[in-house]
């Protein structure tokens, strides 16, 4: 037992140094006290009990951050809320721990049951690496675009092309009123993708085993929770993103990445580029649904024409072996005839995007 929480603690620390990272100093700081207290057999551990063999790639600690953020954003937990920027308050890391940890201890039953969901993030700000990726297919094809994404959680960034894209040295892309705005996503320098491209999305939809409607209340609030409290630039993407998505129709449908892909990239479409894509929800897929998942893409990309393109878009974490930790780098492949390529790297939550 001793074991499993010394694994634990590891991997909180792991995630406290990637939130570091990622520019959460709030989240380095609790996860690290938990990894302390895990390792001390205190409230952590007694709640985390059975889930010490957990695969890394699970995010057990993101899924305990979100599950006592949740909390938080409803209002079950007014001594942390007063640490947490999300509602509000101010975030001093040393007495948010003690509250934090009270907070797990009261609501012991509810954090252990909010367990069992995968972060939901839905990230808009991904959105940056996925317009950069289309303009790429949209260039390359000259063809409008059927968008297909699996892990679509709430489908938000199936409307990317309703968002705002403030860029260096070039007019804006995307729509002028909208609430989702990225000021400079893309590092200046470097090779950008081409900006001039005309990006038409004809036809958007998505799957997700678990889909999340963003149109009420709670499946808001679920995306929330999954947003780091100390990041509310993130928080009003969000909001933004669930405001356009009740306007702008694209059905996420609850299927395994590998049965919606079988049924849509069964038949082509003719005069348009099928561009399947995806975002940090590889290490969420047991073994064989990627292998179906692949097998299913390259018999697409087998069959592909000039007039009927396939393409791949990923944006994924990967161990880079110069490095202690992961970094997110974007890939495509376009068929016929495309090897994979690694187009960008960028945060896991999206800005900066670095592109190749």
């Amino acid at each position: 037992m001793r074991g499993g929480r010394q694994r634990l603690a590891r991997l909180f620390r792991e995630q406290s140094d990637g939130c570091a990272r990622l520019g959460s100093p709030l989240y380095a700081g609790l996860l690290a006290r938990a990894a302390d207290d895990i390792e001390a057999d205190g409230v952590l551990a007694q709640v985390l009990a059975g889930h010490e063999a957990d695969p890394g790639p699970s995010a057990l600690a993101l899924r305990l951050a979100g599950a006592v953020h949740r909390l938080v954003l409803d209002g079950r937990a007014p001594g942390l809320a007063a640490y947490y920027p999300s509602v509000g308050g101010h975030p001093v890391v040393d007495k948010a721990w003690l509250a934090f940890r009270d907070t797990v201890a009261a609501n012991e039953r509810d954090v252990r049951a909010l367990l069992a969901s995968p972060p939901k993030t839905n990230e808009a700000g991904r959105s940056a690496v996925l317009l950069g990726g289309l303009l790429h297919v949209a260039r390359e094809t000259g063809l409008p675009i059927r968008l297909l994404e699996i892990g679509a959680s709430a489908g938000l960034n199936l409307r990317l092309d309703h968002f705002l894209f403030h860029l260096d040295h070039t007019p804006p892309i995307g729509d002028p009123r909208s609430p989702v705005v990225l000021q400079q996503p893309w590092t200046p320098g470097g090779a950008w993708p081409p900006v001039d491209a005309r990006l038409d999305i004809v036809e958007r939809r998505g799957c997700d085993t678990d889909p999340v409607n963003a149109g009420n209340d709670d499946g808001l609030l679920r995306l929330m929770s999954y947003v780091w409290p100390d990041q509310t630039d993130r928080l009003e993407r969000l909001r933004g993103a669930a405001a356009i998505a009740q306007r702008i129709p694209a059905p996420v449908e609850k299927l395994t990445a590998a049965h919606f892909l079988e049924r849509e990239l069964a038949d082509s479409w003719d005069g348009v580029a099928t561009v399947v894509w995806q975002s940090v929800v590889w290490q969420y897929l047991e073994p064989m649904e990627r292998n179906a998942v692949q097998k299913t893409l390259l018999n697409a990309g087998a069959k592909a024409t000039s007039n009927a393109p396939v393409a791949w878009l990923t944006f994924e974490p990967r161990r880079v072996n110069d490095r202690d930790w992961f970094v997110f780098l974007a890939t495509l492949m376009l068929w016929p005839g495309s090897d994979e390529r690694v187009i960008a790297e960028a945060q896991g939550h999206g800005p900066p995007v670095v592109w190749n």
